[in-house]
């Protein structure tokens, strides 16, 4: 009997929760399959098979946590079975006896299915998350996509469905009142509240949040930027950047340049503290918030501060496709030394974000919004399209000089893109 361990993940992930099994009992496997899907605090990890064989035992459910060595599977060579493993054996015939022959066996019920055709019903990794959530079986729901494949509105649609009152149900007669019973709390029966149980990824982002916030002495400063220096220069070279590189000149590179050149100029918003010691990176290793279905989620530029406008676009493109994907590896996850996050995606006018620890800064971006403003050099009043951004910084290390001049720099370099193009 072989058995089937939680894998080493990474050095700071020593546990996880089984999010779903791809292989039942009885299922014959081959070597490098993937046999279940494990969601840890950062991403999501296949676990698959080092031997050939068929499935014995799975020894987890899914929603049940894991850590990394614990056995979670059994598996046996190619053509035993469970009920083989579990029947007793039986005495050998006696010598003057002829053993008798054995009546056919039934088949099991993976050999049945394989027989029938029927398959696991098609559906996106976070329809199967949400009707785990539900306690729904994605057998009985019904889809509208042409391709079969069960999405998470069909999931929701099927769960207020399940729970709108019949039409032919009448309602029930009035009882005589019973004796006094202890009182339970109204939540508990009330059929509009609806209990789910957090994912492990929202579990974490809640106790990093809460430990920022405990851990580093957090202020935040403000500014805001004048966009009409960017914004030309985005409308005059989109189509020929486009052209030349293949991706779209959007503003994550330009700010992520501006960053840098003010990281270069204060290097204490580049660092993180540990124990008592202040750790100075002379790296640009810049974090950028995505949002996904499972949450927000960090992945990392790496080496920025040697890319392109058009090389940064890319690896901001290619790292965002992933996360909203699922796919992103431990590796584009792990590291950072400072954070970029834009709330105004969304329509944020303005924000206090708050620190990816061990980082000691982050930059927030908002809506850009046009409204009336003094031009200095004019002393007239014109309507600029202005966006107010945030620099929330640890007070440990850094002081509020040096992080209110960091962004007046940030500003500065936007409003100049010829400063920004000699920074970078």
């Amino acid at each position: 009997m072989i058995e089937i361990k939680v894998p080493e993940l990474a050095e700071s992930i020593t546990e996880g929760t089984i999010a779903e099994w791809t292989v039942k009992t009885g299922d014959a496997i081959e070597k490098g399959e993937t046999i279940a899907e494990l969601e840890t605090d950062k991403v999501n990890v296949e676990i698959k098979s080092d031997f050939s064989g068929v499935i014995q035992e799975l020894l987890a459910e899914p929603g049940d946590n894991v850590v990394v060595g614990q056995v979670i599977a059994k598996l046996g060579e190619e053509g035993a079975s469970a009920a083989s493993e579990a029947a007793p054996k039986e005495e050998a015939p006696k010598a003057e006896e002829a053993p008798k022959a054995e009546p056919a066996k039934e088949a099991t019920p993976a050999a049945e299915e394989k027989k029938t055709g029927k398959s696991r019903t098609v559906a996106s990794p976070a329809a199967r998350k949400k009707a785990r959530e539900l306690g729904i079986d994605l057998d009985e729901v019904s889809y509208r996509d042409p391709m079969g494949r069960v999405r998470v509105e069909d999931v929701e649609a099927h769960k207020q469905a399940q729970n709108a009152p019949k039409a032919t149900e009448k309602p029930a007669a009035p009882s005589k009142p019973a004796a006094a019973a202890p009182a339970k709390p109204a939540v508990q029966d009330d059929a509009r509240v609806e209990r789910i149980k957090m994912s492990r990824r929202r579990q974490t982002i809640a106790k990093r949040l809460v430990e920022a916030q405990h851990t580093a002495a957090m202020l935040t400063t403000f500014n805001e930027v004048d966009m009409t220096a960017v914004m030309d220069v985005r409308n005059r070279r989109k189509d020929a950047f486009f052209k030349k590189n293949g991706v779209k000149l959007g503003f994550m590179s330009f700010f992520t340049k501006a960053v840098i050149g003010a990281l270069k100029s204060f290097p204490l918003l580049n660092a993180e503290i540990q124990g008592d010691e202040i750790l100075l990176k002379k790296f640009y290793d810049i974090g950028v918030a995505v949002s996904t279905e499972e949450g927000l989620v960090v992945p990392v530029v790496r080496d920025a501060d040697k890319l392109s406008f058009a090389g940064i676009e890319k690896e901001i493109g290619d790292l965002g496709k992933k996360a909203r994907d699922n796919s992103l590896g431990l590796k584009d996850l792990q590291g950072g030394t400072f954070t970029i996050t834009n709330g105004g995606i969304f329509g944020s006018l303005y924000s206090t974000p708050i620190l990816n620890t061990p980082q000691v800064g982050i930059l927030g971006m908002h809506t850009i919004q046009r409204r009336p403003v003094v031009v200095d050099d004019k002393d007239t009043v014109e309507v600029r399209p202005m966006m107010y951004i945030a620099l929330s910084y640890d007070h440990r290390i850094v002081d509020g000089k040096d992080a209110v001049q960091f962004l007046v720099r940030v500003k500065q370099l936007l409003e100049d893109p010829e400063d920004l193009l000699l920074e970078g």
